[in-house]
Order: structure tokens, then C-alpha cells, then sequence
């Protein structure tokens, strides 16, 4: 009974088998391995009922019978026991001697086999040698030979020791296998094969140079990747590869370095990159030894292509691979009696180089200076066997030649080797060149400061700048005479760019000689800037102006420490008290160029805390206290200090304040609202430096008179919307509640604004709950009437639109909802375009406030979710539109396009590609603008949509480029000249037309437009020529 109950079990097995060697049935391979890994039955039964197969004449039969076998241990391989890989091992090892159809069936069953953790100790290598003894491993299939390989690759892996008990037959025997190998599947693992042979110290034995020929023989690889390749394989992957086989063992130099010369000498560029790529790698492991026969001609091959070739690439590597062999050599340990190979080839390199140097006008100067700088720039020791040699030379050609132009390239060159002196640091006195010339090389430097050539000026300045960086090369004589130098550039040379240099060559010393720029440069400053101010205060003079604007340039590019910020602000904030007196024009402008220089300053201290906190408590309060004092002496109808209220300065004085403000710690900043916050509330001003004011200050308080009061809540908006957010606002339900009110009810466009983007801030950072909900629902039931109408509409909506992208930006539920408010706004007659207007203010950064510099809560890809939500209302809308209002939603369509990330835009290109078409039709500017500079980007990266419209196009924009306004005209001819990317079989029928109309712009009055009309002909022109 029981052996009737185990045959009736064996009959699923035995059926599944039938079926899947004489059915063909490939599917019953997965039942089986399930039955296996269920426990229904095992490996030996299946090898059992696989008998009638296995020894059957036929060899497909057989080959199906250990295909199934094979796909099975692929499956189960996990659950054999020791004894069954044995028995299994020896039966697929005599199945190497079948027939060739049968060998790829048994190959798999073997990669399963040797995946097995308990195969016994030798089976290894006896599989290993029946492989390489029994199979012509390059006869068989890709995926065949990719199956040795991998069986390979698992022994080495797990059974080492054994393989390399082999000794150098195992080497050998791998030969066999990947000689002729093409594929490049293969070839990847094959070359990590030999790499891992090389690196875990396998026996090569006497197969060294075999071992270099069978993978030597495919570089420079020469392959170029099959169109929708699946494998994804690329060349630069077989490069990588076949490289890191090539340079990893010094065992392969004497075979390796005479291919690398003939492949640079060969007409390929790809070859002779390859070629310098590899030789720099090998450079890593090389030796003296390795390198000695073969460097002349090393040597002669790097000089001859940077000296001849015109490609950047192969001259880069170049150098590359000349610092390598320079760093390769200095590495060597030198015997007593050795040669000193470094000295040798470094005397080759000077030779044949130094002697370019003196000709500052030739072609070669350049190509000799790089590769003495590469070889330099190796170790310490190139460099000072190197720069003992030129440096000296350097500064004798510069003092012979009186020309500005070679003076410069002269100066150019000796700034290549300081750069490098900076390499090693501090250097010991009686060891460095450059110290012993430490005169010399500072009267060339001077003497550049003061030529007339602007070039020659703006290199001597970085030469100057890098001196300073040098521990311990200039003297305090020196020093005196840099500051010198440098105030000089920066105020009175007519050319900016040397002006701009000098102040930020003093801005990166000052932190080195803090003493020097604090104690001379600083009070110099000073100085000139008060006599400027007392010389302006009779003179209207440009030069006065600009003088005096310098100065303040040169006071905050100098404040990079905050010994020195601690000098140059006080200046400032002196110099700012002076000229804001008074109401005419000059003193507006005077006060926004001490704001921009203030600002810098701030920005140059967020890093460092003490400098940060000294400028919050030092600036913040001096211009509070200033701004409080003009608008008091406005109310009481003083004229004093009437510049400050201007919008222009205090839109000046938002940056400094915000600036001064995003970087403080939280202790910091709560210590500072809770001076801030009661001022604007509560009239409190005792924090205030010079906090006797003629009258109470009340900004949020009513009557014509406070006005001016008022317009500052733009510098409480700089400062609280630049909080952290963990910091906690005092009152901030009573400063929200006056905030709404004063955005909704004020008569002045720049108060109103200021104090709608002020509760936006505080409304975009406020903690989620029901004092928010509170506040949203306050500030929707008092916007809701006076958008309805009344005369405070357009103060509403400026609300509306602020307060609908502090909620779109933290995607606030109720985002939706006043987007939707929003968008029924533009079919009204009167706020429909500045309703559509707004769109823009939705989707672009805003420069002052939620933004993430300024802690706003922004949550990433709204502007994708804003897309994705109100697009197809805005298209809804415009077709429902009447004629009057629909440019209004093609307005507000095209802002939102504009300002959509490029790749999300091309997605979307084919259902709103005839909306953009007709907005091009629209009157309005705005949308034409917008408009032209959405499309101008696409006709770049989705020609093809494009193209199908293309008669539409050059239409519209060909009408465009005789815009009454220039702007418009400049992106019809941007886009004119984009067109040329499409195809141009496309573009042909067009282009007679378009050269036609483009010579119109070609004599209009803007010299811009004429720019753009000559750029954009010249492609049209060059449309269809060959090569293009």
C-alpha cells in the first residue's frame, strides 16, 4: 500500500516531466521547482524521473531533461544537502563531454551548483579545470559564455583559497576561456575577473604578458552602442573597465607604456585621450623602475601634443599626465648609488621649455608655462627644483620688456606658479624661492598696480590678493603700501573693473591683516568720505557722487571681520545720519547707495554669529531710530530727514534690516522682536538711540497726519517676516488685526502693499490651528465687501492676491478657494488685469518676503500643484470669457506658463499650444512679453510639437519684431532666431520671408534690437548649408 501511495505521488512529478521534455511545456519547469521547495519531492525522485530522458538517444531530448533539471537547482540550490551537490557536481561535470546542444543546459545547472554554500572542499577546482579542459567556451552563445563567466566569478568569490591552489593554471585556463571574447556584457565581466586575478594576488606564473594580450588587445575601445539598446551598456562603461584592468599592476608597464606612445602618436583624438587617461591612472602604482625606458619618449609625446594639438581636451590631459609622472617620480625612495630619475626629466622639461618663456608674444609661451606649471605643481620638491629655475627668469623678462600687453602674459605666468606655492602653505625660509625673491616679486607686482593698462592692473591685483595669502611674505612696509595701492585703485581709477578688483582683493586680506586694514585702510576711508560729503555739500559734481559712492563700496567690501565691522559700520551709520537731511533728489540717493553698502555688509556677517548679532543690535535700531525721527518731524511738519520716507529708501532699507535678521539665533532674535514688535504697537521707544522724539509714535494709529508713520510698517515687515520660525512673535493676533486693517483701509498704494506683505509673512509661518483659521477668516470676510466695491478695491485685492500666495506656498486648504476668488476677479472690467497681473506675483520669487531665505514656509513643486488645479479653469475661463476680458485670462495663463518649470511645461505643450498662439495676437505687452519668453524655450526642447505649427509662428513673431515696444521686439527676434532649431525641412518654405522681414530690425534706433536682428538673420542666412 505504501509503495502504491508513493508511486501515485510520483505521477504529478513524472506527468509535469512528460510534459515539460516532450510538450514543451516550459511553464511546468516553476511547478516542479515549487513541488521541490514545498518538499513534495526532491532532488533525487526528479533525477529519477528525469532517467528516461537523460539517457536517451536523441540529444534535444536529453537537453530538455537537464534544462529542467538545471532550471529547478536555479530555484532551489539554497535547500541541497552536501551529499546531493557531490553527487549532482559529478554528473553535470561527465555531462561536459555531450553533445554541443546538451552543454548550455549543463552550464546553468553548474552556475547553480557553485552558488551552493555547501559544496564540498575541491569541487571547485574540479569543475573549473573540466571547463576548461572539455569546453570551447568562444564557440558557444553569448549568454552561454556569460554563464562561465559567472561561475567563475561565484568561485573566486567564495572559494579562493582552492582556486588559487591552482596556481598560475588557473590564470591560464581563464585565458582560454575570454580569448576572442566580443560582446560587451561579457567583456565587463571578464575585465573584473582579471582585475580581481591581479588584485587578489592569484599566480600570473610565467602568463603575465598573455594575460596583458588577451585584454590589451581591445584598447582603446572602439564600440558605439546599439540604438534602444535594453542592456544600457556605454562606452565609457568598457573604458572604466578595460582601464582599471591596465593600470593595476606595475606588471604590465613594460607591455603597457610602448602601446600607450604608439596610441598618442596615432591621428585618433579618442585613442590619444584614452591613452593620457590611462597612463595618468597607471601613474598611481608606478615606480621608478616601471618608468625609467620610457620616459624621453613619454616625455617627447606630452610636449609634442600640448605643443601642436588645438584640442583643450587631449591638452588637459596632458598635463594631467605629466603632473602624475612628476608626482610618480618624487614618490620614489632613491638608494644611495640610484639615479635621480625627477632631476633628470624635470632638466628635459626645463630645457626644452624655458627658453619659450622669453618670448611673450609667441605661440608657444603658453603651452611651455602649463607644462611647467603641471610639472611644478607635483610635490614640493618639482616645485622648488622648478621654480628656482623660472622664477628668476620670470622677473628678469618682465623688467626687459616695457610693453603692457607682454607685461601681462609675463605676469600671468609668474601668477600660474604662486598659485601653486599656496599648494604646500608655510615654507621655511632657507627652502623657498619665492621668499629669497620676496623684493623682486613684490616691485613687479606694484609696478602692474600702477600701468595704465587695465588688464595688466586686474592680473597684478590677483597676483597681489595671492601674495597676501602667503604666510609671512609681505612686510609690514608692504602692507602699508598694498592699502596704499589698493584705495587708490578703488576710488580713483576711472576703469570699474579695477575698482570692483581692488575692493575685493581687500575684502579677501582683511580678515588676514585685520590690524593693517583696521587701523590704515579704514580711517583712510573715513577721511576721503567725509571731505567728499562736505566737498558735495557745495558741489553737484558727478565725480563727487561717484567718489563719495566708492567709498562706501570700498568701506563695506572691506567689513569681511568683525574687528573690521565693528570700524566700518559705525562710519556708515554717521555718514548716513549726515545725508539723509534734508528733501531734494541727491539726499534720496546718497541714503539708498549708504542702504546698498549697508546691506552688503550684512550679508558678508551671516556666517559669523558675533559679527551677525553686533550688526543686528549696532544697524537695526539706528535705522529704526532715524526713520521713527523723520516721519515724527513729517507729522509735525519739519522738513528734516524728509529723504528717509521716501519709498526708494525705505524699499533700500528692507534688504539691510532682512538681511541683518535671517541669521540669528533663536535667543537672539526673540531678545530683538520683543523690542521691535511693542515699538510699532505700543509707541514703545526706549530701545532707540536718541529716543527723544518731539510726538508718540503711532503707525497702525488713525488721521492724515500719521501718514508717514505709516509708510514705515515696510521696515517692520523686513524685520518680522525675516524671523525664524520657532520664534514666537509677541502679540501677534493684535500686530495680524492692525496689519489687515491698515492693507484694506490705507489710501497709500506703498503703505497698503507693504502691510498686505507683512501679514502674508505671518500668516505663511503661523502654526496651523484655530487661531489661524481665525485670523484667515477674519481677513476673507473684510476683503469680500470692499472687492465687491467702494474705493478701496484695488487695496483689497493687493491683500487678496499677497495672502493667496503666503497659503498656495504652504498648500494651506483654503488656497483653493481664494485662487478661485482670484480667478472670477478677471472678468471684472476694472481689476481683471491687475487680477491677472497677479498670477505672476503667485508663481514668480518674491525678492522680500516668503521666500525660503527668509524661513517662509514653501513646500516644493506647488508651483506643478498650482498648475495642475487652476490651468483648466483658466482655459475654462477664457473660452467662456467675453471679448472685453479675455485677454485677461490669456494674461494670466501666460504667467503661469512662464514661470513653470520647463520639462512640466513640455508635457502640457500640445493641449496649450493654440491658447499661447492666440495670446501672441493680444494687444497687451505684458501678455506678449510673457508670452514670447515661455515660447522661446520650448522652440529649444520640444521642436517637434513645434513644428507643426510653424506657419502660425514665424507670423506672429515677424509681426512682432515692429512692436512700438523694444522689449517686445527683442523676444519676437529671440524667438525668430530659435525657430532655426527646428527642422529644416520645416523651415525652408520660410526662409526668403524671414530674411525679408528680418532686415527691417536691422536699422532700428535700439542698438539691442539690432544685436538680436543680426544674430537671428545670420542663422536664417546659414539655414540648409552644408555642415550646419
Amino acid at each position: 500500500m505504501a509503495a502504491a501511495g508513493a508511486g501515485a505521488g510520483m505521477e504529478p512529478l513524472a506527468a509535469s516531466v512528460r510534459d515539460f521534455v516532450a510538450g514543451q511545456q516550459d511553464g511546468r519547469a516553476a511547478e516542479v521547482a515549487a513541488g521541490v521547495k514545498d518538499g513534495k519531492w526532491t532532488v533525487l525522485q526528479l533525477v529519477e524521473a528525469l532517467g528516461f530522458c537523460l539517457e536517451n538517444t536523441d540529444p534535444r531530448t536529453r537537453g530538455r531533461g537537464i534544462q529542467l533539471l538545471s532550471q529547478v537547482l536555479l530555484q532551489c540550490y539554497s535547500t541541497l544537502q552536501e551529499k546531493e551537490v557531490l553527487h549532482l557536481v559529478l554528473f553535470y561535470e561527465s555531462r561536459l563531454q555531450d553533445h554541443h546542444l546538451v552543454i548550455p543546459s549543463v552550464l546553468q545547472g553548474l552556475r547553480a551548483l557553485s552558488m551552493c554554500e555547501v559544496l564540498s572542499p575541491g569541487l571547485a577546482v574540479s569543475v573549473l579545470k573540466a571547463i576548461f579542459q572539455e569546453v570551447h567556451v568562444q564557440s558557444l552563445l553569448q549568454l552561454d559564455r556569460h554563464t562561465v563567466y559567472s561561475i567563475i566569478t561565484n568561485f573566486m568569490s567564495t572559494r579562493e583559497e582552492e582556486l588559487k591552489g591552482l596556481g598560475a593554471d588557473f590564470t591560464f585556463g581563464f585565458i582560454q576561456v575570454m580569448d576572442g571574447e566580443k560582446d560587451p556584457r561579457n567583456l565587463l565581466v571578464a575585465f573584473q575577473i582579471v582585475r580581481d586575478l591581479i588584485t587578489k594576488d592569484y599566480a600570473l606564473g610565467p602568463f603575465v604578458e598573455e594575460l596583458f594580450e588577451v585584454t590589451s588587445c581591445y584598447f582603446p575601445v572602439d564600440f558605439t552602442p546599439p540604438p534602444n539598446d535594453p542592456h544600457g551598456i556605454q562606452r565609457e562603461d568598457l573604458i572604466l573597465s578595460l582601464r582599471a584592468v591596465l593600470a593595476s599592476t606595475p606588471q604590465f608597464a613594460e607591455f603597457l607604456l610602448p602601446l600607450l606612445i604608439e596610441k598618442l602618436d596615432s591621428e585618433l583624438q579618442s585613442a590619444k585621450l584614452d591613452s593620457l587617461q590611462t597612463l595618468t591612472a597607471c601613474c598611481a602604482i608606478y615606480g621608478q623602475k616601471e618608468l625609467q625606458e620610457f620616459l624621453p619618449s613619454l616625455w617627447s609625446s606630452l610636449r609634442r601634443e600640448v605643443f601642436q594639438t588645438a584640442s583643450e581636451k587631449i591638452e588637459t590631459e596632458c598635463l594631467a599626465a605629466l603632473h602624475a609622472l612628476s608626482a610618480c617620480l618624487s614618490r620614489s625612495v632613491l638608494s644611495s648609488d640610484a639615479e635621480d630619475l625627477l632631476d633628470s626629466f624635470l632638466s628635459s622639461i626645463l630645457q626644452d621649455c624655458r627658453h619659450h618663456l622669453c618670448e611673450p608674444d609667441m605661440k608657444l609661451v603658453w603651452p611651455s608655462a602649463k607644462l611647467l606649471q603641471a610639472a611644478a605643481g607635483a610635490s614640493l620638491r618639482t616645485y622648488y627644483r622648478v621654480t628656482h629655475s623660472v622664477l628668476p627668469l620670470l622677473l628678469e623678462q618682465y623688467t626687459k620688456h616695457t610693453q603692457s600687453s607682454q607685461r601681462r602674459t609675463i605676469l600671468e605666468m609668474l601668477l600660474g606658479f604662486l598659485e601653486l606655492q599656496q599648494k604646500w602653505g608655510h615654507v621655511e625660509e632657507d627652502e623657498s624661492t619665492l621668499l629669497s625673491l620676496q623684493g623682486p616679486v613684490c616691485s613687479v607686482v606694484f609696478s602692474a598696480l600702477t600701468d595704465p593698462s587695465v588688464q595688466l592692473q586686474l592680473v597684478g591685483i590677483k597676483a597681489l590678493t595671492l601674495l597676501g595669502s602667503l604666510q609671512g611674505f609681505l612686510s609690514s612696509s608692504d602692507l602699508e603700501l598694498v592699502v596704499d595701492h589698493l584705495i587708490r585703485l578703488a576710488l580713483h581709477e576711472e576703469d570699474s573693473q579695477s575698482s570692483e578688483a581692488a575692493m575685493e582683493a581687500a575684502g579677501s586680506l582683511a580678515p588676514i591683516y585685520t590690524n593693517v586694514f583696521s587701523g590704515h585702510m579704514v580711517p583712510r576711508l573715513e577721511k576721503e568720505l567725509q571731505s567728499e560729503r562736505e566737498e558735495s555739500s557745495h558741489s553737484q559734481s558727478r565725480s563727487c557722487c561717484s567718489l563719495q559712492q566708492r567709498c562706501l563700496q570700498a568701506l563695506a567690501a572691506v567689513s569681511t571681520h568683525t574687528s573690521i565691522v565693528r570700524e566700518t559700520v559705525p562710519v556708515l551709520l554717521q555718514h548716513l545720519q549726515k545725508v539723509q537731511k534734508g528733501s531734494k533728489a541727491r539726499n534720496t540717493q546718497d541714503v539708498v547707495s549708504v542702504c546698498q553698502s549697508l546691506h552688503r555688509v550684512a550679508l558678508q556677517c551671516q556666517q559669523d554669529a558675533e559679527g551677525c548679532w553686533y550688526f543686528h543690535q549696532t544697524v537695526v535700531p539706528c535705522l529704526l531710530a532715524m526713520a521713527v525721527q523723520a516721519a515724527m518731524q513729517e507729522s509735525t511738519h519739519q522738513l528734516l530727514g524728509k529723504a528717509l520716507l521716501e519709498e526708494e529708501v525705505l524699499a533700500a532699507m528692507v534688504p539691510v534690516i532682512s538681511a541683518a535678521t535671517t541669521h540669528l539665533s533663536p535667543e537672539l532674535a526673540a531678545q530683538s522682536v520683543s523690542h521691535v514688535v511693542p515699538l510699532f504697537l505700543n509707541g514703545e521707544v526706549s530701545f532707540l538711540p536718541q529716543n527723544s522724539f518731539p510726538c508718540s509714535f503711532q503707525p497702525f494709529g488713525d488721521g492724515e497726519c500719521l501718514e508717514a508713520q505709516r509708510r514705515l510698517v515696510a521696515l517692520l515687515m523686513a524685520f518680522v517676516c525675516s524671523l525664524p520660525r520657532n520664534v514666537a512673535i509677541p502679540q501677534q493676533e493684535w500686530l495680524l488685526r492692525e496689519l489687515l486693517a491698515l492693507s484694506c483701509s490705507c489710501n497709500c498704494p506703498f503703505t497698503a502693499t507693504t502691510a498686505a506683505k507683512c501679514f502674508a509673512g505671518l500668516v505663511n509661518k503661523h502654526p496651523a490651528g484655530q487661531q489661524l483659521d481665525e485670523i484667515l477668516e477674519l481677513a476673507v470676510n473684510r476683503m469680500e465687501p470692499s472687492l465687491a466695491e467702494g474705493p478701496c478695491r484695488m487695496q483689497a485685492l493687493t491683500l487678496l492676491l499677497w495672502v493667496t500666495k503666503a497659503l498656495v506656498l504652504r498648500y494651506h486648504p483654503l488656497s483653493s478657494c481664494l485662487t478661485d476668488k482670484l480667478l472670477g476677479l478677471l472678468g471684472d472690467m476694472e481689476l481683471g488685469p491687475a487680477a491677472a497681473d497677479g498670477f505672476s506675483l503667485l508663481m514668480a520669487e518674491s525678492p522680500d518676503v516668503l521666500h525660503k531665505g527668509c524661513h517662509a514656509d514653501v513646500r516644493i513643486m506647488f508651483r506643478q500643484r498650482f498648475f495642475t488645479d487652476n490651468v483648466p479653469k483658466l482655459v475654462q475661463g477664457f473660452h467662456r470669457a467675453g471679448p472685453d476680458v479675455k485677454a485677461n485670462y490669456l494674461k494670466g495663463l501666460s504667467h503661469v506658463l512662464n514661470h513653470l518649470p520647463k520639462p512640466v511645461l513640455v508635457t502640457e505643450l500640445p493641449t496649450l499650444l493654440s491658447l499661447l498662439l492666440e495670446a501672441l495676437s493680444c494687444s497687451d505687452r505684458v501678455v506678449q512679453l510673457s508670452t514670447l519668453s515661455c515660447l522661446q524655450p520650448l522652440l529649444l526642447e520640444a521642436p517637434q510639437i513645434m513644428s507643426l505649427h510653424v506657419d502660425t509662428l514665424v507670423t506672429k513673431f515677424l509681426n512682432l519684431t515692429s512692436s512700438p515696444t523694444m522689449a517686445v521686439r527683442i523676444a519676437a527676434l529671440r524667438c525668430a532666431h530659435a525657430l532655426t532649431c527646428l527642422p529644416t525641412p520645416v523651415l525652408l518654405p520660410y526662409k526668403a520671408r524671414v530674411i525679408r522681414a528680418l532686415a527691417k530690425p536691422l536699422d532700428d534706433k535700439k542698438r539691442l534690437v539690432r544685436k538680436e536682428a543680426v544674430a537671428a538673420r545670420g542663422e536664417w542666412f546659414l539655414l540648409g548649408s552644408p555642415g550646419r
